[in-house]
């Protein structure tokens, strides 16, 4: 039997011809599920050119039909939510429980943005402040970039494809995205439903593929601006592909969890396991680091290690499931490796991880030296690294001592302490009382540092993919 072929979506089709092709393969049974093509060059052309011709028709459309778009497609994803979350499940290994729960949070992201452009707007500039500004009246307006591009991972193949698609549109722009290999599907199927759900043809196309076609895309004369989520190894590799046009960027992170003397630590280690290990810690601000106030250091290893064992490891299927399969079996590979490695540098396993196939077992582990790769790397994988603090002062020096800044966290009730983490901890975004992967769509989420550039987040992002033009004029 032929596997089904996934290719790119242009002119409300899937394209038939493909050049070069490559298997799609379920991580939680090694089955291919079918062959993506590599679009490549010839593809990207083909699909920024259907997206510009979009662009230019729909390009004046008023506010309330776009606000019409994004409602009917947040109603046509919740009708599929099943198909899309077994999608996930399927290609990605997330377990189906979380893979409803981001089908839900992209319909609701879609509303969200919706309602943000009720309220989105310009502003006007007193260009009276001098002299030679008087009688004068200046206004600023967004304006689209014209054609962008999305390139997307496959750890949340349906909410960081929307949170691209859905800020894309609002601000007026057409958008071509690039999902990971194992988003493929989902994307495909979201650029089926949005059309179906009465989108113009072409202000949403995807292109398949690896890194070829990520490199053509990026490149493209015709595309004005990038918005990336990934690693930072591909991120740099993508900026440098894009050349001189916007480039918006998250990438990787190594995320630091403190929890100090006055912390209640039985919440903190509950809500920080499951920071570190649900969804097999493949997300980018999965808890890595965790930092405790020596004084409590025994209290917190008893409750974390009985949170992290009381998470239910198995088949992604399985709802009950809390960490299921890895993405691939060389990922898993390069967990255990990392682990290896800290060990023989003279780590220690409180809670020692255990692989079969792509699925990993939570693991912890303490005396971790600053030279392991799992101190200065990001795992992107079930592992959370335990190190001691006395004083304020050296906590935030082991929180900062690493060359990523997405989110952070600190658990305290203490004010002083808290604005002391606000003001000092180098993070795009700091949680108090709340682990690390909590995350909620309207505050501007984005790293310092390796950790990116701009910001995502409903409103920040429609601000991030347009451009402010400014317009005086004598009265």
């Amino acid at each position: 039997m032929t596997s089904p072929l996934y290719a790119s979506f242009i002119d409300g089709n899937i394209a038939e011809d493909a050049r070069t092709t490559f298997d799609l393969i379920s991580p939680q049974d090694g089955k291919v599920v079918g062959r993506i093509a590599e679009a490549g060059q010839a593809g990207v052309d083909k699909a920024v050119a259907a997206a510009s011709a979009a662009f230019a028709k729909h390009r004046k459309q008023p506010t309330h039909v776009r606000i019409g778009w994004l409602k009917a497609a947040a109603t046509a994803l919740l009708q599929a939510s099943d198909d899309i979350a077994a999608t996930i499940c399927t290609d990605v290994g997330k377990p189906i429980r979380m893979a409803s729960f981001e089908v839900r949070r992209g319909a609701e992201f879609l509303e969200a943005t919706a309602a943000a452009l009720t309220q989105f707007g310009g502003e006007t500039v007193p260009l009276d402040v001098t002299p030679a500004g008087a009688n004068h009246f200046g206004f600023v307006r967004h304006i689209p970039y014209g054609v962008v591009a999305g390139i997307t991972p496959f750890n949340a193949p349906v909410n960081l494809l929307v949170q691209k698609v859905a800020p894309a549109i609002a601000a007026g722009n057409a958008i071509v995205v690039k999902p990971a290999p194992a988003g493929t599907r989902t994307a495909l199927k979201l650029a089926k439903l949005f059309q179906d759900a009465g989108w113009p043809e072409n202000l949403f196309t995807v292109v398949t593929g690896d890194k070829e076609t990520a490199a053509a895309l990026a490149s493209h004369d015709g595309i004005r601006a990038v918005s990336f989520t990934g690693s930072t190894s591909g991120g740099e590799t993508l900026a440098r592909a894009a050349g001189a046009k916007k480039f918006l960027a998250e990438l990787g992170s190594n995320a630091a969890n403190i929890v100090l003397g006055d912390a209640d630590v039985a919440a903190a280690a509950k809500k920080i396991a499951s920071a570190a290990f649900e969804a097999s810690g493949q997300q980018c601000i999965s808890a890595q680091r965790v930092l405790v106030a020596r004084s409590r250091f025994q209290e917190f290893m008893d409750a974390f290690v009985e949170a992290a064992k009381s998470l239910n490891v198995g088949l992604a299927t399985d709802p009950k499931t809390d960490v299921g399969p890895m993405i691939s079996a060389d990922a898993a590979e390069r967990v255990i490796a990392m682990c290896t490695d800290a060990i023989a540098k003279g780590a220690r396993c409180a809670l020692e991880p255990t692989r079969k196939g792509t699925i990993v077992s939570p693991g912890i582990l303490v005396d971790v030296f600053r030279d392991a790769r799992l101190w200065r790397e990001e795992v992107f994988g079930p592992v959370a690294v335990v190190a001691t603090f006395e004083q304020i002062d050296e906590a935030l020096a082991l929180a900062n001592d690493s060359p990523f800044g997405l989110q952070g966290s600190v658990f305290t009730s203490d004010l002083g302490a808290i604005l002391r983490f606000a003001d000092d901890f180098d993070v795009g975004a700091l949680w108090v009382n709340e682990a690390t992967r909590f995350r909620l769509d309207n505050y501007p989420f984005g790293g310092v540092k390796h950790s990116g550039v701009g910001r995502e987040g409903v409103r920040h992002a429609i601000e991030e993919l347009s451009q402010l033009r400014f317009v005086g004029m004598t009265i």
